[in-house]
């Protein structure tokens, strides 16, 4: 990116403005697949510890942390400076879930998930993928309705309802 940022202020500052331009796009869409890689990557560890507490029927404190952190950190990443729109729209998650996401998240989960007792394809036989897919779009669709500051409460009550959940709150008290 330094070279690009070199090149625009030469291309400035010889008036080759169509050049600038080029380059300013070309920053631009730099800066959106890291933004986008970013989001994956927190999508992966939601998806990931989602996948593990449905097969386990339990849930942790680290993995209640870990779903909370990721839907923040998703919400905090997602929304453009602009604070009006978002770089994945609320009906874009599915999709790039399943075309990006839940495999990469059944790899990495599969060395986890009853301490690494299955196969990737034993992990994925096992799940039910559209019921993962279904509560990270229901956890999703939160960053889109609540502050930063309200996020935690609410994603406490939606916690509760995953499998082990009502224990887990039980142990919290």
């Amino acid at each position: 990116m330094t070279q690009e940022l070199i090149d625009l202020k030469k291309s400035i500052l010889e008036g080759r403005y169509a050049d600038a331009l080029a380059i300013v796009d070309e920053l631009e869409g730099m800066s959106k697949k890291a933004i986008l890689r970013q989001i994956k990557s927190f999508l992966r560890i939601l998806v990931i510890h989602l996948i593990k507490n449905k097969l386990e029927q339990r849930l942790t404190n680290s993995w209640a942390a870990s779903i909370r952190n990721a839907i923040r950190e998703i919400k905090e990443v997602n929304l453009k400076d602009n604070k009006t729109s978002y770089y994945v729209n609320l009906n874009e998650w599915e999709s790039l879930m399943e075309e990006e996401v839940i495999e990469d998240a059944i790899a990495d989960a599969c060395d986890e998930v009853m301490n690494g007792k299955f196969t990737r394809s034993q992990l994925s036989a096992m799940l039910d993928k559209s019921q993962i897919l279904t509560t990270a779009n229901s956890l999703l669709a939160l960053t889109y309705t609540y502050s930063p500051k309200e996020l935690p409460a609410i994603m406490d009550d939606y916690l509760i309802q995953l499998a082990g959940g009502e224990d887990w709150r039980n142990r919290e008290k």
